[in-house]
């Protein structure tokens, strides 16, 4: 078997993948390094800014769809959530968790609150529930605990 080949068998896991804190390049690009092609298109537009923001601002007035998704792009960034108001109950344990998830459904099903709102939300309500069962479970567990250290 050439070297090459056992070298590699030695930094792969039985999987063929890298083991933690190994690479196939482990020397990698250098800290600090750039992009060649983005080097090139900085040189390239260089102080052209102005001019190729302006062109495309008058081809948007034009009424050229591109420029005009880029321009308002640029104006008015995409929206990446709000904060959503609903009724929701107070929840202050498992058992309003099924009142919560009825409100969450029924804004979502009659357009209050938009489908991914709605499923962020459910997300929160099913960590509350994940953070619901460790606390319940550790209590318990304790009491076992504290039960069985009592025997005598």
């Amino acid at each position: 078997m050439p070297v090459d080949s056992m070298q590699e068998q030695v930094s792969r896991d039985v999987d063929g993948r890298f083991r933690k804190g190994q690479s196939g390049n482990p020397k990698g690009r250098p800290m600090g390094a750039r992009n060649k092609a983005t080097e090139a298109a900085e040189l390239l537009l260089d102080g052209e800014a102005e001019a190729l923001t302006r062109k495309a601002v008058e081809l948007a007035l034009e009424g050229e769809a591109g420029a005009l998704r880029l321009c308002l792009e640029r104006i008015i960034p995409p929206r990446r959530g709000r904060p959503v108001k609903l009724g929701l109950p107070a929840v202050r344990g498992a058992a309003d968790l099924a009142s919560t998830m009825a409100a969450i459904t029924t804004a979502g099903v009659q357009g209050m609150i938009t489908p991914g709102e709605a499923a962020e939300l459910a997300r929160v309500v099913e960590i509350f529930v994940r953070a619901v069962e460790t606390s319940d479970f550790e209590r318990r567990l304790r009491e076992l605990e504290e039960a069985h250290a009592a025997r005598p």
